[in-house]
This record gives C-alpha cells, structure tokens and sequence, in this order.
C-alpha cells in the first residue's frame, strides 16, 4: 500500500506512477460528497466515482488498472471531504496482490 499525497483543497490533480502507470487523478468537492476520476497514460477509466471511507473505487480488473484506490479515515470511518485530505484522509494505492489477498475484488 502507498499512500498519495493531498491537499487540504476542494479541488486537485495529482499525478502518480503506479504500478509503472501514469496515473491522474483529479478531486472535486460537490455538495453531496467528494469525486475522484482516474486517468491512466491520458486515457479516462473511472468518472466522478463518490470517495467513500474504506470503499475501493476501481472495483474492475477489466477496466485496465492494475491495483485499486481507496480511501482511509485515520480518526473513525467518515467518508472523506476535501476539509481532511493528507491529515485525516488519506489517499490509498492499494497493489494488485493485496487486492487478491483482500478479496475485494
């Protein structure tokens, strides 16, 4: 597991190297939760997926992505707001041997 590092802002991109991917990943604070969608090499995979506290977010081996992202409340289990982000959020990749360990898959 890796944790990515965040801001504490509504809205970030942050870019990656994953597994050897290049990853993008874009955050927006909505009124009605946190968002993340996932670009890998510049090619769109996940879209406005809602960040959910201990929740994986690409789910689908099919989709491309090697591994999955998810993120962990260090205080409790709240699902993430943009307020917390790299201090009481954190943002985890989660390699795809322990999402097979896991099995969340």
């Amino acid at each position: 597991m890796q944790i990515i590092p965040l801001q504490s802002v509504p809205a970030q991109t942050v870019m990656a190297t994953l597994a050897g991917q290049l990853a993008q990943i874009d955050l927006r604070q909505r009124a009605y939760g946190l968002h993340l969608d996932l670009r890998v090499n510049g090619t769109l995979l996940v879209a406005g997926a809602i960040c959910q506290d201990r929740n994986l977010i690409v789910r689908s081996a099919y989709i491309g992505f090697i591994g999955d992202l998810c993120f962990i409340d260090t205080q409790g289990t709240d699902d993430p707001t943009y307020e917390g982000l790299g201090v009481r959020f954190g943002l985890a990749y989660i390699e795809a041997s322990e999402v097979a360990q896991s099995g969340m898959t």
